[in-house]
């Protein structure tokens, strides 16, 4: 009898599995794979971000190299040696997780699972008889899937979802793209700094429809400077492939048709929660339209001692997220009184410039109807980036236009990724701009950016 169950083994689950055990349950982890970490570990965020990075490193050593002295003749991509360290890395990733679980005496059982009662779990594995495992409360973190659009079949060929983008037999001569949202921008990125085409389509008339405006209409500018081209308010209508390729039909506003012929579409349209097999009906497991998981406060579902995090429940899809879900619910099982202020969670997209933001959108600002100041300073002024040849991009702060609060910090540039962890810090503690504008900052370094911008909200910007 374990004291939890967790299901999945994605960033979600298997850090849940390490707080409950340090907080003394005696802890199950399932996995239907034969590796843990999830789909950030194994085929999402760990390998992307390598693939981003090395494809990185080959577009300076291209562009950039030469103004730094630096003089290459012959350059070449090794591209099965930049898939071969993608692997290793996540090879790496995977097998610290194996260690963390056996650190913690976290009992990791592999089969697929399905709930049979509420605390009752049956586990499918290579034996032809199931196993079945009795506990006390059940935490559910399997994740999410790719998405499509009606009418188009990801084939895993031509048709390819982020999965299989990441490890393509060649470079594509055309790569199309439909959405441009963060993974369809991260993978067209990759492919557009080795050699390919890549043109991006997408529904809405912003790239990061999620984010901030003012980040969306910058990240384009720069993604145009490699080359990538967008067909922004487009509705894509069919995607049809064939042994060396696939042709895409889309429509703008006025109707208009667009057709694309490329070597390979990746759908980024987003991810879907996977409950397929887990068995929610067995116990009377609520969900949405959007097929998650329906939660209270607690992340507790309709079911008591079931709980569940991730995406499969509402919220943004991120692996920081679900850490933070997991943390939670392994401390209210414990007896403690956590809290989880999902406005704080940040987002980032690992583009270069990259891209990152937390709290509210100017956008959602006028919408409230909240009465708001803002504060801009642009990488250019930078010394650093100025260095490194990073000028593109800003940092946007908005503030309360009475109390200075600060309510929102968007930013798009170099080590933006980083950067917005004192922006997360600071609003974490209820700080004014004037409080980070009154902090020192290390000079020269690309986050004092942060506190120009701060400056400039009372028109008090040193640089620029």
């Amino acid at each position: 009898m374990y004291d939890v169950t967790i299901i999945g083994s994605g960033p979600g689950g298997y850090v849940a599995a390490i707080r409950c055990a340090q907080l003394g349950l005696k802890t199950a982890l399932i996995e239907k794979y034969n590796t843990l970490g999830g789909t950030c570990l194994n085929v999402g965020c760990i390998p992307s971000k390598a693939v981003l990075d090395s494809s990185e490193h080959f577009y300076n050593a291209q562009h950039k190299f030469k103004i730094h002295g630096i003089r290459l003749e012959n350059l070449q991509l090794d591209f099965p040696q930049m898939l071969a360290h993608k692997a290793d890395v996540v090879q790496k990733t995977v097998a610290g997780v194996d260690y963390l679980m056996k650190k913690n005496k976290v009992e990791v059982l592999h089969g697929t699972a399905t709930l049979l009662t509420p605390q009752t779990v049956s586990i499918q594995g290579a034996a032809e008889t199931p196993t079945t495992v009795e506990t006390k409360y059940i935490i559910l973190a399997t994740g999410s899937k790719p998405s499509s659009l009606p009418g188009i079949t990801i084939d895993k060929k031509r048709i390819i979802s982020s999965t299989e983008a990441l490890t393509l037999p060649e470079i594509p001569r055309h790569l199309l793209v439909i959405g441009g949202g963060v993974i369809g921008l991260e993978i067209g990125s990759v492919y557009a700094r080795i050699g390919s085409k890549v043109s991006v389509l997408e529904y809405t008339d912003i790239l990061i429809p999620s984010m901030d405006r003012t980040m969306g209409k910058e990240l384009q500018k720069s993604l145009r400077k490699l080359g990538m081209e967008f067909y922004l308010s487009h509705k894509v209508t069919g995607a049809q492939s064939t042994e060396t390729g696939v042709t895409v039909t889309a429509e703008d506003t006025a109707g208009n048709t667009l057709t694309l012929e490329g070597d390979y579409c990746l759908m980024a349209v987003g991810r879907k929660p996977y409950t397929d097999g887990l068995g929610l009906e067995n116990v009377g497991i609520k969900t949405d339209k959007g097929g998650r998981i329906e939660v209270n406060e607690n992340l507790e579902t309709n079911v008591p001692g079931i709980y569940a995090i991730g995406d499969v429940v509402k919220g943004v899809m991120l692996a920081h997220k679900a850490s933070e879900e997991g943390v939670f619910v392994a401390e209210r099982l414990a007896g403690q009184k956590p809290h989880l202020n999902y406005l704080l969670i940040p987002g980032i997209v690992y583009t270069w410039p990259e891209v990152a933001s937390v709290g509210y959108t100017e956008e959602q600002l006028k919408a409230d109807g909240k009465a708001y100041k803002s504060g801009f300073f642009p990488f250019r002024a930078n010394a650093r980036a100025r260095m490194n040849e990073d000028l593109d991009g800003l940092i946007k702060v908005l503030a309360d236009a009475k109390t200075d609060e600060i309510l929102g910090i968007h930013m798009i540039g170099p080590r933006v990724s980083d950067i917005i962890g004192e922006a997360v810090a600071a609003m974490s503690y209820r700080a004014s701009a004037e409080d980070i504008a009154r902090m020192s900052h290390g000079h020269p370094t690309f986050y004092e950016s942060l506190k120009e911008a701060c400056l400039a909200i009372a028109n008090q910007a040193i640089h620029n």
